[in-house]
């Protein structure tokens, strides 16, 4: 008999003899057994009769185990096949006092049930294979699944075990993981905790890359360790310049290295000379009329006839309303200056960060998981924070290839909402609108693209707006589209001013 053999025998002995004399042990592992997971049909035979048993009675078998047998001699079990039976029967009388289970004998049967379970789907696909069955083989492996679900838990709610676990959801749902300064931190704050989902939707060009990026520093600043996936909308070089370019402040263009306008925030009242507040930054009389005024070329015009204004968010009375600062030529940011910077900001708040680069179209779900394992094995990276940049274009998993698109993408977001739960951290993305959405003002639920489900597996997403007379002074409406255990007013964006020259897409924000 060979080792592998030898092995088997033993594992399913103990299995046998837990199952007999220990309640608890049957209890843990009745859902996950199955006689085809035993190898030795000894062991199919005893381990039913435990199971017959046990769902009869609610417990395990003990010395009645003895009385079993009889019967089914007397029913016409063979001889022969008593034989290993009865000596797993004499060895039992110390085992019959043991109540509690053995925490690694359990573990021990666990693993051998899901090794057994692979070896014959496995086993299977190679029989198919052998026969040039194709997509038969195909099959059998796309839907392969762990027989074990470790997400899984069972709780009494209403039991003392439960205090620490109540204490940890209230106190989860407290602290955000990344904390953005006013209005942006009001408005979104509370959705960027473990667990969550979230995602922004908008058109092209609207800054959608520049804000994750934005999210995922400010996320390694608060002490995060973050993952960030490109699921191919740029390749690596381009992800690295661009984070060079955010924490440089400009690009390495030189087109947008000359002199600009930049937006920073201010008060409609004092703009309009209507604040007598002792805590107002500028003694200067009315600039402007009405909120109408607030153009791109009127702000302009502003600034250079009045330069000694001076721009005021001093109370929190504020009546937020852009205002634009001058900003010299600078010159282009070189490689040697990039790579400073990336290095200098990494020392400086110890980052724990991957970036992931991947071709259009190649990346799933499955994938994304594949790495999170790898990387926790490697050196034991786990992320709080999970960015993917972007939702529609990962590819589908290999078990919904076949699905029509609208409901690959359905699962898709199904699946991203399971990491969030599985890893407990942060999953956020963006995604595209559909076409009917670019010329509105405000973007509502009935702008998603493809398949209207996907909203309900997010727990917060966002809308991203912008006329294009806002995108010249540069500012962007985030509006909430769905906030899954916060009451919310579709209609009441919070207003971020940015400038995508300088890599920036959050540099203030006012309600």
């Amino acid at each position: 008999m060979s080792e592998i053999e030898n092995t088997s025998e033993f594992i399913e002995r103990q299995i046998v003899i837990g199952m007999i004399t220990s309640t608890e042990y049957l209890h843990q592992i009745r859902k996950l057994w199955s006689p085809k997971w035993m190898e030795s049909d000894t062991a199919k035979m005893l381990t039913s009769w435990c199971v017959e048993y046990f769902d009869e009675y609610n417990k395990a078998p003990g010395k009645d185990i003895e009385n079993i047998y009889i019967e089914k001699l007397k029913a016409g079990l063979s001889k022969e096949k008593g034989e290993w039976i009865e000596e797993i029967l004499g060895s039992l009388s110390e085992e019959y006092a043991k109540t509690e289970p053995d925490k690694y004998k359990v573990d021990l049967a666990k693993k051998y049930f899901e090794e057994r379970h692979t070896k014959l789907i496995l086993e299977d696909a190679e029989f198919e294979l052998r026969k040039g069955n194709l997509e038969t083989t195909a099959e059998i492996l796309t839907k392969y699944a762990p027989l074990i679900k470790e997400d899984a838990t069972t709780i009494d709610p209403f039991s003392r075990q439960v205090k620490e676990k109540i204490k940890k959801a209230f106190t989860e749902r407290e602290q955000p993981l990344i904390l953005f300064p006013k209005a942006i931190g009001q408005f979104w704050n509370s959705e960027m905790i473990r667990g969550g989902f979230v995602a922004m939707m908008g058109r092209e060009k609207i800054g959608k890359t520049f804000t994750l990026i934005d999210i995922a520093f400010r996320a390694v600043r608060c002490g995060n360790r973050v993952a960030f996936f490109q699921a191919g909308d740029m390749t690596e070089l381009q992800q690295l310049r661009r984070f060079a370019i955010y924490l440089a402040g400009r690009s390495d263009q030189e087109r947008y290295c000359q002199p600009m306008w930049v937006p920073t925030v201010d008060c409609l009242n004092n703009q309009m000379d209507k604040c007598n507040k002792k805590e107002r930054e500028c003694e200067h009389g009315a600039i402007l009329k009405n909120k109408r005024e607030i153009t791109y070329d009127n702000l302009v015009k502003l600034a250079r006839d009045y330069p000694e204004y001076q721009p005021c968010h001093n109370c929190r009375e504020l009546k937020g309303s852009p205002w634009l600062v001058y900003k010299k030529e600078v010159s282009p940011l070189i490689w040697e200056e990039a790579y400073r910077y990336l290095r200098e900001f990494g020392k400086k708040y110890n980052a724990s960060f991957r970036m992931s680069t991947h071709a259009n179209e190649t990346l799933s779900v499955r994938d994304i998981k594949s790495y999170l394992s790898a990387w926790k094995k490697e050196d034991g990276f786990e992320p709080d924070v999970i960015i993917i940049d972007y939702v529609d274009i990962l590819a589908p998993d290999s078990d919904i290839i076949r699905l029509d698109f609208r409901h690959q993408q359905n699962r898709i977001w199904q699946r991203l909402r399971n990491l969030s739960q599985e890893y407990n951290c942060l999953v956020i993305t963006v995604t595209q609108i559909k076409a009917a959405g670019y010329e509105k003002e405000l973007l509502t639920m009935e702008d998603f693209s493809e398949d209207k489900r996907k909203m309900a597996h997010a727990t917060a997403i966002f809308g991203l707006n912008q006329t294009p007379e806002e995108k010249r002074i540069g500012l962007m409406r985030i509006n909430p589209i769905v906030i899954r255990d916060s009451d919310f007013d579709i209609s009441r964006p919070v207003t971020v001013l940015q400038r995508l020259q300088m890599g920036r897409a959050i540099l203030g924000s006012y309600w």
